[in-house]
């Protein structure tokens, strides 16, 4: 019976995710980011539930990818092609290309949130150098930036912030550039913890008390922005570590 319990979490994520896409769908962007950000809850807890029960198979890993393209792709997706759509647009110079003011394409481009996501996922199966750190972009880490723009929309006291999310270059520019971080082979540093040494844990434990205070001070507004520390602070890291290590002796 309780090798059932991980795959039933997983179908939880999926459901979530379909739930999701059909509030995504009636432009209620709201709901679908809380059931987005419950299904990434999910997600967390069916890999650790089944390391807990020693019961990981590879239905459970299939299973797992399935839903994630669901809750991590094509809900985002439809949530940024709404974005796009609904967003302020001043496209004149394309004006050229619309015949007919119905066939504006803009939009379409947060289909390409699925596709980069579908195609990192399906990567991240086969790939064995993501088995203590990550390689891009994580996928549940674009969605809840994604997701969180409609709530930043609705509930930001912070002018700047709002004028961003309606604005459609600033749209255009996170879809292209978060696509290409998802594939991409940055080096970006995994929160679980090996070791309990404080050596170790340096830059993780910088990273969660930066995010506190930031989540503390700017509130929801404050999720793209960590996001955006967590790339950097990755890029930061590394770079900081290839100077620090030592050649090796040539014999």
């Amino acid at each position: 019976m309780k090798k059932h319990i991980p795959n039933f979490i997983t179908l939880l994520n999926l459901s979530s995710g379909v739930i999701a896409i059909l509030f995504a769908t009636q432009n209620q962007l709201e709901y679908a980011a809380y059931f987005v950000f419950l299904g990434i809850i999910f997600d967390f807890f069916d890999g650790f539930v089944a390391r807990l029960l020693n019961e990981q198979s590879e239905l459970g890993v299939q299973l797992d990818s399935l839903a994630d393209v669901v809750t991590s792709g094509v809900a985002p997706g439809i949530v940024m092609f709404q974005l796009l759509r609904n967003a302020d647009s001043d496209w004149e110079i394309l004006d050229y290309l619309k015949k007919f003011k119905e066939m504006d394409f803009i939009p379409f481009l947060g289909i390409l949130v699925t596709l980069a996501a579908a195609y990192r996922l399906a990567n991240f199966n086969i790939d064995d150098r993501q088995s203590h750190d990550f390689i891009g972009l994580p996928t549940p880490a674009f969605t809840l930036f994604i997701m969180s723009l409609p709530l930043i929309s609705s509930y930001s006291t912070f002018e700047w912030s709002m004028n961003l999310v309606e604005d459609q270059y600033f749209l255009i520019v996170v879809t292209l550039l978060g696509s290409l971080l998802m594939n991409s082979n940055i080096s970006l540093f995994s929160l679980k913890i090996s070791s309990f040494a404080l050596k170790a844990n340096t830059v993780k434990l910088l990273f969660l008390l930066v995010s506190i205070a930031l989540f503390i001070t700017l509130k929801v507004t404050a999720i793209p922005l960590i996001i955006i520390f967590y790339i950097v602070l990755s890029v930061g890291n590394n770079l900081v570590g290839k100077k620090t290590k030592k050649p090796s002796l040539l014999v």
